[in-house]
């Protein structure tokens, strides 16, 4: 029997089974300790791509609803309005509760215990009122999460920061560990799936391929604008990073089977997908990094005195370039940090932290550091 499925179906397949899951490759890049750009490259892609996946998906299961043959060449230009509209809403909406969960953790300096709660509510509050007005959720949480992380960090207590990473951290493993478990469960039960050997393998020649063309083109373009260019091996490592997980397999498994005929292949195409990336990309990750020799990053912390002259060189660099009258990197940071220190930090953080000098707040950082390391040391 072969798949019934047409250009529409394939698309909205598409669409899923680019949801790349670096958790894996994260988990490495964090025990080999490879560069910070290498490292923040593939963190900034796993926070962005599954909000544009799951959008994406939206907008081709609407279409699927309609038909292909129902489908006019002004519903396109919607679909990428739509794309647009429920991307930049679902940023808008988490960065409008960011300001609400500092405003209020500016206030509960006697009433500590209750700071991870507000916290745990506010974003869950920006995921329900992104889903209640059709916008990306995902976005939402993470540019709540964004913006709201210098101000709530320095208004709530060091055991509600304790509190707030951990149970986060256990959350996501929890959830993590029950879609991997529906996953081997959907694998043993071929009642779920129908094989298509012509869909599976050009499946995963396809993400390959396609992953590394979109990774050497991006580079190449970014590379025109970086003052330090990401080389042959950074590039390597990253096509070679795009493992499938959760999101893949859970977007999948909520196809309707009435209207995407395909969804038992698509089902079967997924799994295996999700099992070669994950085992075999996943447990060769680390020895292709040890070999390619990918630079590594100094666990190292900065000084204080180091510190100091860095924020000194960034001043300093501002002003070369006001007087050049160029407005680049420096002269664009200095303004919004002017704007934060005059009117955002004035509204979010308690009087008691907003009082306190940059060079206080540095060293008092790096006591708590050098607390906690000798801590863990022992």
């Amino acid at each position: 029997e072969r798949v019934q499925a047409d250009l529409m179906d394939f698309l909205l397949f598409g669409a899923l089974i680019s949801a790349v899951d670096p958790v894996a490759v994260l988990a490495v890049f964090e025990e080999v300790h490879v560069n910070d750009t290498l490292f923040i490259i593939v963190f900034g892609e796993s926070l962005v791509n599954d909000a544009v996946t799951v959008v994406l998906y939206k907008v081709y299961i609407s279409f699927v609803e309609v038909g292909v043959e129902n489908v006019q060449t002004a519903d396109y230009f919607k679909g990428v309005a739509s794309f647009l509209i429920v991307s930049i809403g679902g940023t808008l909406v988490g960065l409008v509760f960011a300001v609400i969960l500092g405003f209020i953790t500016r206030f509960t300096k006697k009433v500590r215990i209750i700071e991870p709660l507000f916290v745990f509510l506010l974003v869950y509050l920006a995921y329900l009122t992104a889903e209640l007005f059709s916008l990306s959720a995902i976005l939402s949480m993470t540019f709540c999460g964004i913006g709201a992380n210098k101000y709530v960090e320095a208004n709530i207590s060091q055991k509600s920061r304790t509190t707030v990473k951990y149970t986060m951290k256990t959350l996501a493993s929890i959830a993590e560990t029950i879609i991997f478990i529906f996953l081997g469960i959907s694998a043993v039960d071929k009642s779920k799936w129908a094989w298509d050997t012509g869909l599976v393998s050009c499946t995963l020649v396809f993400i390959f391929v396609f992953r590394a063309a979109g990774v050497i083109g991006q580079t190449w373009v970014l590379n025109r604008f970086r003052l330090v260019p990401l080389d042959k091996i950074d590039q390597v490592v990253m096509s070679y990073g795009g493992l499938r997980g959760a999101v893949a397999f859970a977007l999948v498994v909520l196809l309707d089977g009435e209207q995407v005929k395909a969804k038992d292949y698509f089902v079967a195409t997924t799994i295996v997908v999700v099992f070669f990336t994950v085992m075999f990309q996943g447990l060769t990750i680390k020895p292709l990094v040890n070999w390619l020799k990918v630079p590594r990053s100094t666990s190292r912390k900065p000084t204080i005195n180091e510190e100091i002259h860095e924020r000194a060189f960034d001043h300093i660099l501002t002003a070369v370039e006001d007087i050049a009258g160029l407005q680049g990197y420096h002269h664009w940071r200095d303004k919004w940090e002017q704007f934060d220190k005059n009117y955002l930090s004035k509204l979010l953080l308690r009087k008691s932290v907003y009082r306190k000098s940059e060079l206080w707040e540095a060293y008092q950082k790096i006591n708590i550091r050098d607390a906690i390391s000798v801590i863990d040391q022992v």
